[in-house]
């Protein structure tokens, strides 16, 4: 069921449906049948502010702001900034002119998005810094919140990080149970390539045995060195110059991350920045 808004009207959704779809699922699990509280007002129109109470990235306002058109299709939302901006403590981001049974039924689905996508591209950005005099790009996860993949990964970008795969239609990658499953490296590539050979393809290895069969074989987009130390991941390196792009990944976190990037990957791969983030303390207030 659509949401409805204070005056029971459908809600006006957003041209993108991808973010409508999501704002939609949590204006509707927020508000249900109404938002009671809400109700105890007269509605009016009214002035309000979107204020930063810590530093970081901004992501996430097509999300807020759609939450915020979908009960008050006439609301007036001036920004101060755009998405991947660095914001201050304290520092205004927005100002709001509306319904104000429509702000308060929205406030909160509105700075959820705001806050936790925030945290997510402020949090890459502080690792794409600290690597930056590297070659190495960092990349996300599947480790994101469910039913937040699209929004999470978009933030990810916001911060400067890369996207992986999307999910596990558009990639294909081979981890250590699909190759014992396949009875084998070669196995399971050959199944692949054979099977989706205009996908790319990502093989996981646990050492440099695996590595060196790996590199025997041809039509694979990315080697994923899953746990290797430093030192093999610099043989790696020298093991795979010119052949194919390598990834380091597994227990990579800030303290780690500029001496894994100084070995010569390409690509470092880190779920804690979808998974293990703290919300970017924001308020909504009336003025």
């Amino acid at each position: 069921m659509p949401a409805k808004n204070q005056r029971g009207l459908s809600v006006n959704l957003s041209m993108n449906r991808q973010v409508s779809n999501i704002v939609e699922m949590a204006l509707s699990e927020d508000i249900g049948t109404g938002d009671v509280s809400a109700s105890l007002l007269k509605d009016t129109t009214v002035s309000a502010q979107i204020i930063a109470r810590e530093a970081g990235v901004i992501c996430g306002i097509e999300y807020a702001q759609t939450a915020l058109l979908a009960l008050d299709g006439d609301m007036q939302i001036e920004w101060q900034l755009g998405e991947g901006d660095k914001i201050q403590k304290n520092q205004l981001l927005c100002t709001l002119s509306g319904s104000s049974r429509a702000i308060i039924s929205a406030e909160r689905v509105a700075l959820n998005f705001l806050q936790t996508l925030s945290a997510v591209a402020t949090q890459t950005r502080h690792l794409v810094d600290k690597i930056a005099h590297t070659h190495a790009q960092l990349l996300d996860t599947r480790k994101t919140i469910p039913g937040l993949r699209l929004a999470q990964k978009y933030a990810v970008k916001c911060g400067g990080g890369v996207n992986h795969r999307m999910g596990l239609y558009d990639c294909m990658m081979l981890k250590e149970n699909h190759i014992m499953a396949a009875g084998g490296i070669t196995q399971a590539v050959a199944m692949a390539k054979a099977q989706y050979a205009d996908l790319a393809l990502i093989v996981e290895v646990e050492d440099l045995t695996q590595l060196s069969e790996v590199l025997t074989l041809k039509g694979i987009t990315r080697v994923l060195c899953d746990n290797f130390s430093l030192d093999r991941l610099v043989q790696a390196v020298d093991m795979s110059a010119g052949i194919v792009p390598l990834e380091a990944s597994g227990n990579i976190d800030s303290t780690t991350i500029v001496s894994i990037a100084q070995t010569g990957v390409d690509f470092i791969s880190i779920g804690s920045i979808t998974k293990n983030i703290q919300a970017i303390d924001l308020s909504l207030r009336f003025i």
